[in-house]
């Protein structure tokens, strides 16, 4: 299920970015708890807090790590986990492989499928 453009939006402002996003998806701290929103652009990994009450509201910047940060691999045993900047997340089913997309992009770049139009 893709992120909805106003939450995507919300994003982009709070980032002070006019960069393209790349990838995004919501995620919880492992366990349940605070929110969060992975925003992956051409230059960055942008982890936003949106507190615990809600996914959809940016509150703060918990981290920012360069683009060529790994954010997975996502363990899918008991649902869906990753670790990533030494804290543990939980992420919905539908949004493993965007995660998955975002590392292949960086790191297996030869996984991805090709360009069916590329002059485009």
């Amino acid at each position: 299920m893709p992120v909805p453009r106003p939450l995507r939006e919300r994003c982009r402002e709070f980032l002070g970015t006019d960069g393209e996003i790349r990838y995004i998806f919501p995620a919880t701290a492992y366990g349940g708890g605070a929110g969060f929103i992975f925003v992956v652009t051409d230059d960055q990994v942008a982890v936003i807090s949106t507190g615990a009450l809600g996914r959809s509201t940016p509150k703060s910047i918990w981290g920012a790590y360069p683009r060529g940060t790994r954010i997975g691999p996502v363990e899918t045993g008991g649902g869906a986990s990753f670790e990533f900047a030494g804290a543990a997340f939980e992420v919905d089913d539908e949004y493993v492989p965007v995660v998955n997309a975002a590392d292949s992009e960086i790191f297996a770049r030869d996984s991805l499928p090709r360009d069916p139009l590329p002059d485009l």
